[in-house]
């Protein structure tokens, strides 16, 4: 069972139709929209400062999911996909949107509608991503622009693949 825990009074708000691995642990305040998946040893963290998270969100293994206290929460819209190990913290994500393995979004950074973040990209404190484009290095940047119908539909493969994904293991 997954750690899923109050902390100074706030509990998470997580829908029936999201799966939460066994080993996730989501504490504080944090509240995910439908259709979400937390996948194992992944860390949604909402001690410090709240979490919202919209619809059709996968937090793959490994991912870390925190705040800056008192400063930043952490704001992740819909369709959005974090890759294994990923950190995001302290920042907004706006909708369909990957963030790559490995990559590292920073305290009051803005990630804008339709873009990647590559893998291992490191997106340093107050950047601000415009829509459409592909981040990538260290620290990240712009690498180039992405069509919008191509990239809507990976997105949207990707989302709806975790969707599944997730079926499988709420089946058993």
């Amino acid at each position: 069972m997954a750690l899923i825990k109050a902390v100074r009074g706030k509990s998470p708000v997580i829908p029936e139709d999201c799966y939460v691995a066994e080993n996730a642990t989501i504490v504080g305040d944090v509240t995910f929209g439908a259709e979400c998946s937390v996948w194992f040893n992944a860390v949604v963290r909402g001690d410090v400062h709240y979490i919202k998270i919209g619809n059709k969100v996968n937090i793959q293994d490994g991912a870390t999911i925190h705040c800056t206290y008192q400063k930043h929460p952490t704001e992740i819209g819909n369709n959005v996909s974090i890759g294994h190990n990923a950190i995001v913290h302290g920042c907004t994500i706006k909708d369909n949107v990957l963030v790559g393995m490995g990559a590292i979004i920073m305290d009051n950074c803005v990630v804008e509608s339709n873009c990647i973040i590559a893998a291992g990209a490191v997106v340093t404190q107050n950047t601000h991503i415009e829509s459409g484009t592909i981040y990538a290095g260290v620290p990240a940047k712009k690498v180039k622009d992405i069509n919008a119908s191509d990239f809507a539909g990976e997105i949207g493969r990707i989302s709806n693949n975790y969707v599944m994904y997730a079926s499988w293991f709420k089946e058993d």
